[in-house]
């Protein structure tokens, strides 16, 4: 039995879980030298677009002057991934996460190779020419296709091919921001699925190698480097909780409205592939009138965080980069959602911090802070993934002080969201395709009960030596009895398992002794098991019982458990859920 938990997956670590570990890292490599080749790709682009040198050097957009180029060169680059899209892959097309998550749901975590080359390639040249996103999404997509090709050229399971995906789309996280931990919890959130020791280490190992190796590309460095934060007060703390609840609304409605969107571009009477030129055309507007707009725009969210970018300004910014992005995405082009939900938030948050700070000032809200919660919490309410935002925001940012305001504003903002809508940024498309894709997680009721507690003990079992007549003379007067009957030798060791529907087949002789037809001798459930450990074995056997016996007497039979006894274990798992109790008041003396 232990072998057999071992070759499924479901043991604790062992020897392959510490291969898989090993291959993992080096996925983390590779998506660690892909995260840096992909930003300097778009450097290079950018370069190319906006400036006509050659050079990797760092650049924005926004560091050209006003002009038609702010026009045209978004709409060059559109064209340019309408064409990769339509003649390489459609895969391409979007933010990358809802496509990889659907490769791990059903896909058995298979992602084509040219998805590896062509999602980096069009993502450079959409941000390069301006395009209003983040490198993350991209990344991500692209560490995670690494991880499924990996696991493709090398004998794995399904199960362990998708903790390679989840661990090239962590290490390509972090790779990118500098932030491991959060990495590998939107991993297990978003990508996963699941919280075990053999599938988290590998993809905790992924991320920390990725993040080791950005170290020594560009130094330790938080990316949102911003001046120390006040420490917050108790009103304040009920203000960032409020503003995060605001966050949480907004976002449900930047996911409505992206999709939106996005059914307006579906509706249009011209191929597909021409739709990013429309959205191009928009971008290029929003950067005439502000060239802030374009571009990834790290700088954006480090001047709102700093305080040094407000008022009108910030909200110009704020609007047109929420329309440029909007457009775009929606369009179909290559791009990532982080940078620009951080952008949005980071600004709205500052704004409306900065009302506070004027109009309330009792609550001793920071517009500094205020800009911090309110970039993580919209990316919390858009991605339902409420844990990797308040770490990423403080791995960002290396700012202690704000946990508190993070973990209050986030957990407002991921309430309302859910209040308002089922459904995420990431996973809508999917539901969209009538795929529902939970996120919540809890420990499998099944695996909460004991085979001893949920079998039942008074089993009726057949004698090896009993004639087939004899047998069925018996049945007929139980018609209503077990459907399967332990088989026992002379000695009372099983020999097997019969059913009643083949001790019914007039076809067999009734002088047959029973032991004949007695099968599966070796599948049992042992008392110290869950009914987890059964049901699992009763899909892989194909039995629809199982005997039970101890792990001292493996030939013994104490009891026997089937199908409907595992259905009956939810029971309590359904009385625990929906059963109401009143509390009886109590006098006072019992509280003291």
């Amino acid at each position: 039995m232990a072998a057999e938990a071992r070759a499924s997956g479901e043991g604790a670590l062992d020897e392959r879980a510490v291969a898989l570990t090993l291959l993992a890292v080096l996925v983390g490599i590779g998506a660690a030298f892909a995260a840096q080749f992909l930003e300097r790709l778009i450097y290079g682009v950018t370069n190319l677009a906006f400036h006509a040198r050659w050079s990797v050097a760092h650049t924005e957009p926004m560091d050209v002057p006003r002009g038609v180029a702010l026009l045209l060169v978004p709409m060059l680059g559109a064209a340019a991934v309408g064409v990769m899209a339509r003649f390489g892959s459609r895969a391409i097309r979007g933010h990358g996460i809802p496509e990889v998550m659907e490769r791990v749901l059903f896909g058995e975590s298979r992602i084509l190779a040219r998805v590896m080359v062509l999602k980096p390639l069009s993502a450079a040249i959409a941000i390069g020419t301006g395009g209003p996103f983040g490198a993350e999404g991209p990344i991500i997509a692209t560490g995670g296709a690494l991880g499924s090709i990996a696991g493709q050229y090398v004998h794995v399971s399904a199960d362990e091919r998708k903790t390679l995906l989840a661990a090239g789309a962590a290490a390509g996280m972090a790779a990118t921001f500098g932030t491991p931990l959060s990495a590998v919890l939107l991993a297990v959130e978003l990508l996963l699925f699941e919280y075990r020791a053999r599938s988290l280490v590998p993809v905790a190992m992924a991320a920390v190698t990725a993040a080791a190796m950005r170290v020594a590309f560009k130094g330790s460095a938080p990316v949102f480097a911003a001046a120390p934060f006040a420490a917050p007060g108790e009103a304040a703390l009920a203000g960032y909780a409020l503003l995060g609840a605001l966050m949480g609304a907004l976002a449900a409605g930047i996911t409505t409205v992206t999709y939106a969107v996005e059914d307006l571009f579906e509706r249009l009477p011209i191929p597909w592939m021409y739709w990013p030129l429309i959205g191009a055309m928009v971008v290029g507007a929003c950067g005439l009138l502000e060239p802030r707009v374009l571009g990834i725009g790290y700088s954006n969210i480090v001047a709102a965080l700093d305080g040094k970018t407000v008022g009108i300004a910030l909200a110009v910014l704020v609007a047109l980069k929420f329309i440029a992005w909007v457009a775009y995405l929606g369009s179909g082009t290559s791009g990532g959602t982080l940078a620009p939900l951080f952008t949005v938030g980071s600004g709205l948050g500052g704004l409306i911090g900065a009302a506070a700070a004027r109009w309330v000032p009792a609550l001793g809200v920071e517009p500094r802070v205020a800009a911090l919660v309110g970039m993580a919490a919209v990316f919390a309410g858009c991605s339902h993934a409420v844990l990797a935002s308040v770490v990423f925001a403080f791995e960002t940012t290396r700012q202690p002080v704000g946990l508190l305001p993070l973990l209050a504003g986030c957990s407002a903002a991921y309430l309302v969201a859910l209040l308002l809508r089922r459904t995420s940024i990431m996973t809508e498309k999917l539901a969209r395709r009538g795929i529902e894709v939970r996120t919540e997680y809890s420990l499998d009721h099944l695996m909460r009960v004991s085979v001893r507690e949920a079998c039942v003990r008074d089993v009726r079992t057949l004698a090896a030596s009993t004639r087939l007549d004899d047998a069925r003379a018996a049945l007929v007067q139980t018609p209503d009895g077990p459907q399967g009957f332990p088989v026992l030798d002379d000695e009372g060791r099983l020999q097997g398992v019969v059913l009643r529907r083949e001790l019914l087949d007039l076809s067999l002789d009734g002088a047959t002794r029973v032991g004949a037809l007695a099968h599966g001798a070796d599948e049992v459930a042992f008392e110290d098991e869950t009914l987890r450990d059964a049901a699992d074995r009763m899909v892989r056997t194909g039995a629809g019982r199982l005997p039970v016996v101890t792990r001292e007497a493996p030939d013994r039979v104490v009891g026997i458990i089937s199908r409907s006894d595992l259905l009956d274990a939810h029971a309590t798992r359904l009385d625990e859920a929906h059963r109401r109790v009143r509390l009886r008041r109590l006098p006072l003396g019992a509280l003291r």
